[in-house]
């Protein structure tokens, strides 16, 4: 391909004197930060989005993400700067479109394409030269160049000279405190090196540090290997833990001794199973490209399998619990603490909390569950609500099992109340000796006290 300087400049020079409108389509997680940091940068931004909900809400100047307050939204909204729409014909007004949209997998663990093939069609409706088209969404090494690329060019565009496609992974950790959109360094690969001149441009007016990498490819496989490097780490420290249980040993014991090491270790923690959108779903990217050239991912594949079965694992700690004082899980209360499916957040994408409920459910458990960021949330069409965590609730149960291990749940008071307490995530290591008997993830019962 041969590149044009003139429309090139053109592009780089309205994103250098903020004139460049920017688009972002998916207004959710990934694209309304991203959005944010543009309008902070000085640029006017469109964000578009299918859900007529969203849009209101944003354009009532209220934030449906937990990391972006109210007030940002108001402010942007207020200034002009920022606008929430569903009508496909604005995406024409923009210079330069970042797509966010998700990528979930089929049952059958194939990728889901729908929405970024939505997304791809809208804009090559829309996309005149002097465009910067960029795809965020996880997805597997390829997808650009083959989905996104034949789309625009469909429509008369020379890519490279006309537009300029790239591909960056979003790098969102939701509820991170340190990391966020605009410090976290942004990958960019293009198809062209025009294409990554522009698309690095671009996210290098609102973002700290851009990598620039040969490919879009490249840049597809970056996010994919960073997720999968941690759902092998995990799944090896999950495998650990029913090791420690078997053998009599301490699983944190073990790892927190591990961690002392300087060099040539990596601390990974266990838990009742992993979730999110990205560490469950990623790795399963890269194993579908690999079937499609004969070639299985063995690592990824056990991977799964061990994390996934780990629910499993915690329910039958519960029942053996259970059991040793008398009751049997048909029948029993059960008070399940965090639905979310990590730390401080209000996300319950396949939460193995949700696997834990309802494999206790299918044994005849009555299950309630408290969440001081989750008040309730839905499933294959029904709604649930969560609890008080009050001292009779405590009471009430004839178990207790902490699946997700927020900060600001007193955890002391649980001791103090519970009778019959499963810690999945150790989160009472150090504390008081109460009431509850503590049956951890891995190594037995602790009887006297919650000390580690």
């Amino acid at each position: 391909m041969v590149d044009s300087p003139s429309m090139k400049d053109h592009l780089l020079s309205k994103i250098q004197d903020r004139t460049a409108v920017i688009g972002v389509i998916g207004l959710g997680y990934v694209g309304l930060p991203l959005a944010m940091e543009f309008v902070h940068a000085g640029f006017r931004v469109i964000g578009y989005d299918v859900s007529q909900r969203v849009i209101d809400l944003l354009m009532a100047g209220q934030s449906h993400i937990q990391d972006i307050p109210n007030a940002v939204v108001q402010e942007a909204v207020a200034a002009g700067s920022f606008v929430a729409t569903a009508v496909e014909s604005r995406i024409g007004e923009c210079d330069a479109i970042s797509v966010a949209v998700p990528t979930p997998l089929s049952k059958t663990r194939d990728p889901d394409m729908a929405f970024v093939l939505a997304a791809a069609d809208a804009i090559a409706r829309q996309a005149h030269p002097g465009m910067c088209v960029v795809l965020e969404s996880t997805t597997y090494p390829g997808t650009t160049r083959e989905l996104l690329q034949p789309r625009l060019e469909a429509m008369g565009l020379t890519v490279g000279k006309d537009v300029f496609v790239a591909f960056s992974p979003e790098r969102v950790d939701p509820g991170n405190p340190i990391y966020q959109t605009k410090n976290t360094p942004k990958v960019v690969g293009g198809v062209t090196p025009a294409c990554v001149e522009v698309a690095s441009a671009l996210y290098a007016s609102c973002i700290d540090v851009v990598v620039p990498v040969s490919s879009p490819e490249a840049a597809e496989l970056v996010k994919l290997l960073e997720n999968t490097f941690r759902a092998v780490n995990i799944g090896l420290v999950n495998e650990i833990a029913i090791v420690c249980d078997k053998l009599g040993v301490d699983v944190w014991e073990v790892i927190n001794a591990a961690a002392t090491k300087p060099f040539g270790f990596m601390k990974f923690t266990p838990g009742p199973g992993i979730g999110g959108h990205c560490i469950p779903l990623d790795p399963h990217y890269l194993a579908w490209k690999m079937r499609t050239l004969n070639y299985k991912t063995r690592f990824i594949d056990l991977a799964s399998e061990i994390n996934s079965n780990m629910p499993q694992w915690v329910v039958q700690k519960v029942a053996d619990a259970l059991n040793e004082v008398r009751k049997a899980v048909r029948g029993s209360r059960v008070l399940v603490l965090g639905v979310a499916y990590k730390r401080d957040i209000d996300d319950v994408r396949e939460s193995p909390a949700l696997d834990v409920i309802r494999l206790l459910e299918e044994r005849g458990a009555h299950v309630e569950f408290h969440d001081p960021f989750v008040h309730e949330f839905r499933e294959e069409g029904h709604s649930r609500k969560g609890v008080e965590l009050s001292d009779e609730m405590l009471r009430w149960a004839d178990a207790v099992v902490v699946v997700t291990d927020h900060k600001n749940v007193d955890y002391q008071r649980v001791v103090d109340h519970a009778a019959l307490l499963v810690d999945t995530r150790n989160v009472t290591a150090g504390l008081k000796a109460g009431r509850a008997r503590i049956i951890p993830l891995a190594s037995g019962t602790r009887t006297v006290g919650a000390t580690s």
